[in-house]
């Protein structure tokens, strides 16, 4: 696949919804949230391509996560993002971004980073991302691999949110909390929408 062609499918469609991102190490509840707030608003949400793609890398090849499966990824989750952005009603809640998958290969493989991924990153543009925190049970499966560095990867994904100047809300508490905190920033940004196109 030539530089061109990785470049078009890492590229956000235009799209005049509001998108917010679930970000943060595994197991923080991002995947709960994102259910949660496509039901409250009768939308879409776009799951974490990486999950499925990673299980069936273990189930056939019985390895995890190498360097080599992060573009594959990041191209998955784009095209994933792409088509539901179509059907989200006003908004849409997104499991996972191109920044995240950036954070995970500078974290397990020594600062690497493919420069398409993260040009794709910097430009692909979200209206807020809300960021878990670590308060919640660690919950362990085939792919989950670092219970005793949530603190230090929890510091990762919130400096690079800081490093891309990006608009975040930082989330605690129990499933009920987090979600009457979500739903408040949302109401927000739906609100300011309206207004700017009235």
């Amino acid at each position: 696949m030539t530089h061109q062609n990785i470049r078009k499918q890492l590229q956000q469609q235009p799209s005049d919804i509001i998108k917010v991102v679930m970000f943060g190490p595994e197991s923080t509840g991002k995947t709960t949230l994102s259910q949660q707030l496509a039901r409250h608003y009768n939308t879409v949400w776009t799951p974490e391509y990486a999950r499925d793609y990673l299980q069936d890398v273990w189930n056939n090849e019985r390895r995890t996560c190498q360097q080599k499966d992060i573009i594959p990824i990041a191209i998955g989750q784009m095209a994933l993002e792409n088509d539901l952005a179509k059907k989200a009603t006003d908004v849409l809640f997104c499991d996972t971004d191109l920044l995240e998958t950036k954070v995970y290969s500078k974290e397990y493989y020594g600062g690497y980073v493919d420069p398409l991924l993260d040009e794709a990153a910097r430009n692909n543009a979200y209206d807020l991302y809300f960021l878990t925190y670590i308060d919640v049970p660690w919950e362990a499966d085939d792919l989950r691999d670092r219970p005793h560095q949530r603190e230090e990867m929890f510091e990762a994904f919130k400096k690079a949110l800081d490093e891309h100047g990006k608009k975040y809300v930082i989330l605690k508490g129990s499933k009920k909390e987090r979600l009457q905190k979500a739903v408040k920033y949302v109401d927000e940004l739906l609100k300011n929408k309206q207004k700017k196109e009235s």
